[in-house]
């Protein structure tokens, strides 16, 4: 993680919303079908809510109808992989690499006819949209 992107509780709180603080520096999760870029079709990047970095371009995004945005491949270097076993289930934790804000969980090989066959279900809240071609 870069040291301008590191921050404290205080400093999130004061930046963030109370859900966004919830779900990017708690690990919680927003309720399905609530998130405002589940169905969101347009041209753009997603970024990091907390940070602003670019995670996931438009052109990866794919409806899985699992009730949050779905992605099946993020920029190059901007999600880090970890192993979570808070439901007593083995999954994959995705967060931004440059804050370490809580973004979802990645799964692989449900068949969905991407080209990695994963999905990235991330957090609407988790994210910032720019729509255009970037």
């Amino acid at each position: 993680m870069s040291d301008a992107k590191i921050k404290s509780d205080d400093e999130w709180r004061a930046i963030l919303n109370p859900e966004q603080f919830r779900v990017l520096r708690l690990k919680g999760t927003e309720r399905a079908g609530t998130g405002e870029y589940e169905h969101n079709k347009a041209t753009g990047v997603y970024s990091c809510a907390a940070c602003d970095t670019p995670l996931y371009k438009s052109n990866t995004k794919f409806d899985s109808g699992c009730g949050w945005p779905a992605f099946y491949d993020a920029i190059p270097g901007a999600i880090s992989r970890h192993e979570d076993l808070s439901l007593g289930t083995v999954r994959t934790e995705i967060t931004c690499t440059a804050c370490g804000g809580h973004l979802g969980h990645v799964f692989k090989g449900e068949g969905f006819k991407t080209p990695t066959d994963e999905r990235h279900c991330v957090n609407s809240i988790s994210l910032s949209f720019a729509a255009g071609d970037k």
